[in-house]
């Protein structure tokens, strides 16, 4: 199943969620895939479509991300 994830970086900090990528990669549970991106051009949200069998799996991963980043998870 496909979903696309809204993320909104906390305080525009757009910065602080790459450094975290590029220190530790996207920290995807075993299940969950990355498939593509697209981040607005004033870096206040990304846009990602994910792939996964298991809706519960985001709940893991985003756990990784909630300090700098508030999710919106819809099925595509």
């Amino acid at each position: 199943m496909l979903f696309m994830v809204i993320e909104h970086f906390k305080n525009r900090d757009a910065e602080a969620v790459y450094r975290r990528v590029r220190e530790k990669g996207r920290m995807l549970p075993e299940g969950l895939h990355y498939v593509s991106s697209w981040v607005e051009s004033n870096f206040s949200r990304c846009f990602q479509l994910m792939e996964c069998d298991d809706p519960h799996l985001f709940q893991q991963w985003s756990a990784h991300w909630q300090d700098l980043v508030e999710f919106e998870i819809v099925p595509v």
